[in-house]
């Protein structure tokens, strides 16, 4: 587990993309969906972090493209899946970068999932903590300082 303090006001803004270091997992019904060694996160200014999968990584047969979509000033246009697991449906449980912007072409492809709407997401074996608000899909480990952007009251941070 990472005991480094990083207190997410001191993140860059812009966002940037980094190799993390070490195993998260995405657990829903008891099942592991998605778990990798080799992941990216993306740290911005008041975020916590979001963790993306290489699909070669995740149980990608269960999930399937939607029609939603939304804009990143840093990473460009995000399209959203929905997994489908037996009676489970989960909409818009994660979201990939078809075509990123230029910084971010690390992460083309790679699926990151909302800690809110999986059963469990884990980094590096600790359970985190979900990040409230519905649109941003951030990650909290006990080494991180908040406040955090999402909550209701804090769109205009």
């Amino acid at each position: 587990m990472n005991l480094n303090k990083e207190n997410v006001w001191d993140y860059p803004r812009p966002a940037i993309c980094q190799s993390h270091k070490g195993t998260i997992e995405v657990i829903v019904d008891n099942k592991t969906i998605a778990k990798t060694n080799n992941a990216f996160r993306v740290i911005e200014t008041s975020h916590p972090p979001t963790y993306y999968f290489p699909p070669s990584d995740v149980n990608v047969n269960l999930l399937k493209k939607n029609e939603n979509n939304s804009f990143c000033e840093w990473k460009g246009t995000a399209n959203y899946v929905d997994l489908y697991m037996g009676e489970i449906k989960i909409f818009n449980i994660g979201w990939f970068y078809k075509s990123p912007k230029k910084d971010f072409q690390s992460i083309k492809g790679y699926i990151s999932f909302y800690a809110s709407k999986a059963e469990k997401c884990i980094v590096n074996g600790e359970l985190v903590k979900k990040q409230e608000g519905e649109f941003y899909g951030g990650w909290i480990t006990k080494n991180l300082i908040g406040p955090f952007k999402g909550a209701i009251g804090t769109s205009f941070w």
